[in-house]
């Protein structure tokens, strides 16, 4: 158990690639890759780990086609009303990591009785970064902070005025679809993650495959730049 991350960070990626592969339109692979969150978190649960962020939506993603956007939406409304009652029968907490600006207000509502109906339970944390871009975060951050009056700015202060402060750094971010980069995500968080790549579409996304990364995970040596 040593060596399980108290935190893990998915990149869910290839969706899209999912869909086109099958003939299919875009949005059926992001129903799948929903069915592929609802399997990787109940896997993250079993594994003992105590929180997992999911990015969910990026500030970038508003520059896809409006149908597609509108549809995502009302996917994460579904998606946010079935995950309400399975949290509560099985401890699950929701946390929400992004702007809330541009969101439709049905999302905000959905999100917001989530958020609040899971706040007491003490299993896994789930954060969904939402509407998320980690410069963005920052920009937020150290405005809040000049808005106080602040002259001089540590990075304790910054750490303390992300969108989820309490959350701690991930040891391990995953990324799915054989892309190898960031895209804007968890940037200050990522200073000392370990990082697993893998080829395999979200949609295809289960237990094995978090049990590869956290194998993979547990034949590092973190040294945070010692030796």
């Amino acid at each position: 158990m040593n060596n399980v991350p108290q935190h893990i960070a998915i990149i869910m990626d290839g969706n899209g690639r999912w869909a086109k592969a099958r003939h299919l339109p875009r949005l059926a692979g992001h129903r799948e890759g929903a069915n592929a969150v609802k399997r990787t978190i109940e896997a993250a649960a079993q594994q003992g780990i105590r929180f997992i962020t999911l990015y969910a939506f990026s500030t970038e993603n508003w520059s896809r086609p409006q149908d597609e956007i509108n549809g995502l939406m009302d996917l994460l409304c579904k998606t946010l009303d079935s995950y309400t009652g399975e949290a509560q029968q099985k401890n699950y907490r929701l946390l929400v990591s992004g702007s809330r600006a541009k969101l439709p207000p049905t999302v905000l509502e959905k999100i917001d009785k989530a958020v609040q109906t899971t706040a007491q339970n003490t299993g896994l944390t789930v954060n969904l970064a939402l509407n998320y871009g980690a410069r963005q975060e920052l920009v937020h951050a150290v405005n809040t902070l000049l808005a106080q009056g602040k002259s001089e700015i540590s990075m304790d202060d910054i750490s303390a005025h992300l969108y989820q402060p309490t959350v701690p750094d991930p040891e391990l971010i995953i990324r799915t679809s054989g892309e190898e980069r960031l895209s804007n995500f968890l940037l200050w968080q990522a200073a000392y993650s370990e990082f697993y790549f893998t080829p395999v579409l979200w949609p295809d996304f289960n237990a094995q495959e978090l049990q590869k990364a956290l194998d993979a995970y547990a034949t590092r040596t973190r040294r945070f730049g010692g030796v």
